[in-house]
């Protein structure tokens, strides 16, 4: 069997988007897949992040916000970058590894009532995961 891709997100904080991305992966991917993700800087979990997800049915309470690990970085088939900070500050990474950039909205950034930010946070979500599951079908199960 050949190795299982190891796909890793990175955002700027690894607090909110990249947590729900890796979140979804695993959810997702199951075992077929290795993921990870990090940030630039770390910020800590976004409870709204822990809480939207949790919603869905996912359970990121117990990830940490981790900075960019070379190791990783240069071992990843995919190195996903999920805000335009994390794409313009990423490391140079290896011919090998496939760099994709997929921009969402910061829902952290959200302003407003407190449905109108939960709101932002599910509608962010549920993209995260419509991409994720469109990737996973037409680069994972080949």
């Amino acid at each position: 069997m050949s190795k299982k891709p190891l796909i890793y997100f990175l955002c700027t904080g690894n607090s909110c988007r990249s947590q729900m991305a890796e979140g979804w992966a695993r959810h997702l991917g199951g075992d077929r897949i290795e993921v990870y993700s990090a940030g630039i800087e770390t910020h800590g979990l976004n409870p709204r992040a822990v809480a939207a997800m949790k919603e869905a049915g996912v359970d990121i309470s117990h990830h940490t916000s981790d900075l960019i690990d070379p190791d990783i970085l240069n071992r990843a088939d995919y190195v996903i970058t999920l805000c335009g900070d994390a794409n313009d500050k990423c490391p140079v990474t290896p011919p090998q590894v496939n760099r994709l950039h997929w921009g969402f909205e910061d829902p952290a950034k959200a302003r407003g009532s407190e449905e109108e930010v939960t709101a932002k946070f599910h509608e962010v979500r549920d993209a995260i995961k419509n991409r994720i599951a469109k990737f996973l079908e037409e680069e994972v199960n080949q």
